[in-house]
């Protein structure tokens, strides 16, 4: 017999599951078998488990839902409309439309209550990871006896094909190593996929994976109508403190659906009419009724806005006494949560004695452990190479996943989960994550990188190695074409400092900047530290560019533009010509995304169009680099992979040469 609660537990899920399918047929497009399939779990979770404060969507110690499955995304607008959040039945009527504030795949930042951008499959999962240890570490930091402020769930709902991807294969391995017992994924185990059944491609058995990393593993055999048993699985994986737990839930794609039902032809296109009116009478729905919200529902939904707003005035009564008690600590988890930097943290910046030669990786290294002090937010790691990119923070301990001490991440070679984790850590907010890893691996985190960039994700990642100047390791380590493939994504800002000064004022720039990720872009071989009281001081490079050093005797005939370890080149190129009676003016262009971002007064004083007579050198491709050479102008740079040999070899062998460099200006003349 089913009782009152049973029915309206019944009326909030079918409304979940009409509503989406009836919008995603309105805009002609999106997913309604995530939606139909997945709608008992989402609903037992967000209706006896979540804590949310739909008033206030960005409450600090809210749990976190990640919807790593982001092409179900009509599932998710439904819950946050129906749950009280600001998101309007009229945005959510614009599925899909230009404008709107439901677009096909969730955007952070964009939708009230949208954790992550989600879509391309496995970040979300591997997002779930960083803000699990994002809790963890703000926990360790600010919880005090007799005093908790940060003490709550992630939760991540995953498909069949977030399961399939490398990423979340890499970061779920590491969530299990750490212990993760703060994180819980719900698995949609519908077994089928885009092209058919998943059973072509995809015959493992996932639970066992998962607890062969670690993790405990949970079973929920009828994931379409069980919610007792869903709700036992929950509360048994907030009961697991030592374990990430993964929820297997087996559901049905399209449920409801006569002719779509367990179907992949109902993933990925709308119903059609003729099937929504059949699946909503099987449903036991009014077939004639569209956008239907029974006045039960809503009310029952709305319950949460209450329940939420009751939850946050406790956590707040309690931070009033920790702010008593604390009253540093209280300022400084505001200060962090808004993602405001320490004042002054600049004055920390070491500085370095001209003429010394120091590979930039080592002085960007020392001077990320002197922010550190200041910065106590900065967390982070590397790909197993702690040792070559010097990121290492001293005395900082290593990363608990249990207690959350330490701050210097062990990622292991997990390259493309170690860029999403980041980006989890940074969606969690309170902390300023970076990344650390050989320049040519880049590839690897390369989509996650430009989901950073696409959502402002303050990131910073360290890329050392970076150029044919790592010498013997050859080809395979050498990064070519990586700087321009990089500078060509928007939003990123690719920083690569031509000494140690302005390794320096890279670090601060890149902890300066709110607005994206940066990638500081480092040597592994030895350059000189050029003298400041002679050029420019480096707090040039916040412009992206600027005079390093001014023709004598006249307005320039010869502009020398570099980055990296060919600066020294363009600076003793420049002497050469000096010599030889050509006013030369060296351009340092660290940054090229900040310089095409200033002023074009700026931009013509530092590159003035009428000296045409110009010559860039940087170790990658010469691709782009006509647009500050000109037409006229010759770039020097390497159009082909490397070779294993010294350093100083291989510059000679491309010509990256100040003899070549001469020999270039001279030519333009």
């Amino acid at each position: 017999m089913t009782t009152p609660a049973r029915e309206l537990d019944l009326l909030c899920i079918n409304t979940l599951r009409t509503l989406a399918i009836d919008v995603i047929q309105k805009a002609d497009s999106g997913h309604p078998g995530l939606p139909l399939g997945a709608a008992p779990m989402a609903w037992v979770l967000w209706n006896r488990h979540l804590k949310h404060a739909p008033h206030d969507p960005s409450w600090a110690d809210r749990d976190r839902f990640v919807l790593s499955a982001g092409h179900g995304s009509m599932l998710l607008y439904g819950l946050l409309h129906l749950h009280g959040y600001p998101l309007s039945w009229d945005e959510v009527m614009n599925f899909r439309q230009w404008g709107s504030k439901t677009p096909g795949h969730p955007e952070f930042a964009h939708t009230p209550g949208v954790e992550a951008t989600t879509g391309p499959l496995g970040q979300g999962h591997a997002n779930a990871v960083g803000m699990a240890m994002a809790e963890r570490a703000l926990a360790a930091r600010f919880n005090k006896p007799g005093h908790t402020v940060v003490d709550h769930f992630t939760y991540c709902l995953v498909g069949d094909g977030d399961v399939m991807e490398g990423v979340a294969m890499e970061a779920a391995s590491l969530a299990g190593h750490l212990k993760l017992g703060k994180l819980i994924c719900l698995y949609d185990a519908n077994d089928v996929t885009l092209d058919g059944p998943a059973k072509l491609s995809f015959t493992e058995d996932v639970g066992r994976r998962y607890e062969a990393f670690g993790w405990q593993v949970l079973h929920v055999a009828d994931g379409n109508h069980d919610l007792d048993g869903l709700d036992a699985a929950i509360r048994a994986a907030k009961a697991e403190t030592t374990k990430p737990t993964m929820i297997v839930v087996k559901t049905t794609i399209g449920f409801g659906s006569p002719n779509k039902s367990g179907k992949s032809s109902s993933h990925g296109s709308p119903l059609g009419h003729d099937e929504i009116a059949l699946t909503k009478k099987a449903l036991g729905w009014d077939p004639e009724k569209k956008f239907h919200v029974p006045d039960a529902a809503r009310a029952n939904f709305l319950k949460a806005v209450d329940a939420g707003k009751a939850k946050q005035a406790e956590w707040k009564a309690r931070f009033e006494g920790y702010a008593k008690a604390h009253p540093e600590l209280a300022q400084d988890f505001e200060r962090v949560m808004k993602g405001e930097l320490p004042k002054g943290f600049e004055q920390a910046l070491p500085a370095f004695a001209a003429g010394t030669g120091v590979e930039t990786r080592t002085a960007a290294g020392q001077v990320l452990n002197a922010l550190a002090l200041k910065v106590p937010e900065l967390i982070g790691g590397d790909a197993d190479l702690g040792g070559s990119t010097k990121t290492v923070l001293k005395d900082a301990g290593s990363f608990d996943g249990q207690t959350g001490a330490g701050r210097n991440i062990h990622f292991g070679v997990r390259e493309h989960a170690m860029a999403a984790i980041a980006n989890g850590m940074a969606y969690h907010g309170g902390l300023r994550p970076f990344t650390a890893t050989f320049f040519c691996f880049s590839d690897y985190m390369r989509p996650a990188v430009r989901l950073a960039a696409m959502n402002h994700l303050p990131v910073v990642h360290v890329w050392t190695h970076d150029s044919i100047g790592l010498g013997e390791d050859g080809p395979t380590h050498q990064p070519v074409e990586h700087l321009m493939a990089l500078r060509t994504m928007p939003n990123l800002h690719v920083v690569r400092p031509g000494d140690a000064a302005e390794a320096a004022e890279a670090w601060r720039y890149a902890l300066e900047r709110r607005d994206g990720p940066t990638g500081l872009v480092l040597t592994r071989q030895k350059v000189p530290t050029l003298d400041r009281a002679v050029m420019a001081p480096a707090a040039g490079l916040h412009q992206g560019g600027y005079v390093l050093a001014e023709a004598t005797g006249g307005a320039p005939k010869v502009i020398l533009l570099a980055t990296g370890s060919e600066l020294q080149l363009a600076v003793k190129a420049r002497e050469e010509l000096e010599k030889g009676g050509v006013p030369t003016r060296v351009v340092s262009l660290p940054c090229m995304e900040r310089f095409r971002a200033q002023p074009r007064g700026y931009q013509e004083q530092v590159l003035p169009k009428a000296v045409t007579a110009r010559v860039s050198i940087e170790a990658g491709v010469t691709l782009g680099w006509e647009r500050f050479v000109g037409d006229r102008g010759i770039a020097l740079g390497v159009d082909r992979y490397g070779a294993s040999a010294p350093d100083k070899i291989l510059f000679e062998q491309y010509g990256l040469t100040v003899a070549k460099v001469v020999e270039a200006a001279k030519s333009l003349l």
